[in-house]
């Protein structure tokens, strides 16, 4: 649903994004990962159709994003991280005509739909002006939907929101992106690592990685790392779990369990599993460990800067 092909932009002499490539597919939740001034919001701004690129095509639902932008603006709802609202308008009103301009049939019935997906049914008749930050960002998620878009593209959805609130909007865009393709920005790293299939980074307008957190984790890491605990005493647990063949890096923690460390592409808790079994131990845990997305952001970023 979103494909992009050398993608660059320039502001006068500087180069916001380099040669950018990469694919988001319906039914899939892209988290976009980068520092402040990487580039995130220029190559947003360019797949809705807020301005053209320099260099390079952008399809986005299956046109062009500068030959055919208004067939693409039909198909994406944006929501931009400072969201454009009318304070003195009533929320139903404002979102209304944010429909009307968009010829949305039945717009009454969908602003209804909108409302009750982003849970401000009770707040229709208030005006925005006096909405909390939060509720306001409800109501900018609620225009970009309005229009059942094929496509959402969603710069730091949740900023300014309560945790109640956070988890809503993230089970909102769950449902939405089992059929829909959802690309979004987020500062807020776990929240890329629980709600996104996918996630791409990006560092000085170039993609440094494109993956799953967990393929990113192997890539940096070349190893699996796994945590044992069992019932009770377990001074010789270490020795056990060093005896299986291809185990390496046994290291007893301060709790009383074991972490170890094995080769990617090779699993080893089945063999280590029946090791501490056979020698006597209750096994209670055998959990994998690996790479937070924001050690994996850290580690990426800070190693293209040093190029």
């Amino acid at each position: 649903m979103i494909k992009v092909s050398g993608l660059t932009k320039d502001y006068g002499s500087r180069r916001a994004i380099n040669n950018l490539n990469f694919d988001c597919q319906q039914g899939e939740i892209v988290g976009f990962l980068g520092p402040n001034g990487a580039g995130k919001t220029t190559t947003m701004r360019i797949l809705t159709g807020y301005m053209p690129p320099s260099d390079g095509e952008a399809i986005v639902a299956g046109y062009d994003v500068v030959e055919e932008s208004l067939e693409v603006r039909k198909r994406v709802g944006y929501l931009p991280e400072t969201v454009p609202l009318y304070h003195d308008m009533i929320v139903f009103d404002y979102l209304k005509y944010m429909g009307e301009l968009r010829h949305v049939p039945d717009v009454d019935e969908r602003v209804e739909e909108a409302l009750d997906m982003v849970g401000l049914i009770n707040r229709s008749n208030g005006y925005v002006g006096n909405l909390s930050k939060g509720m306001k960002q409800r109501v900018g998620l609620a225009q970009a939907l309005l229009h059942r878009p094929e496509v959402l593209i969603l710069d730091e959805p949740t900023i300014g929101l309560d945790p109640g609130q956070v988890v809503e909007v993230r089970e909102l865009i769950r449902e939405i992106g089992r059929e829909r393709t959802v690309l979004l920005s987020t500062h807020l790293l776990n929240e890329a690592q629980n709600l996104c299939d996918r996630v791409l980074i990006i560092n000085k307008g170039k993609i440094v990685a494109e993956d799953t957190t967990e393929n990113l984790q192997a890539r940096l890491l070349g190893a699996e790392r796994v945590v044992v605990r069992v019932r009770g005493e377990a001074d010789e647990l270490a020795s056990s779990i060093k005896s299986v063949k291809g185990v390496r890096k046994v290291e007893t923690l301060d709790d009383g369990g074991v972490e170890f460390e094995f080769a990617s592409g090779k699993d080893l808790r089945p063999e280590v599993a029946r090791q501490v079994i056979k020698d006597g131990y209750d096994l209670l845990e055998l959990r994998p460990l690996g790479m937070s997305l924001e050690e994996i952001f850290l580690e990426l970023t800070n190693n293209e800067g040093k190029k």
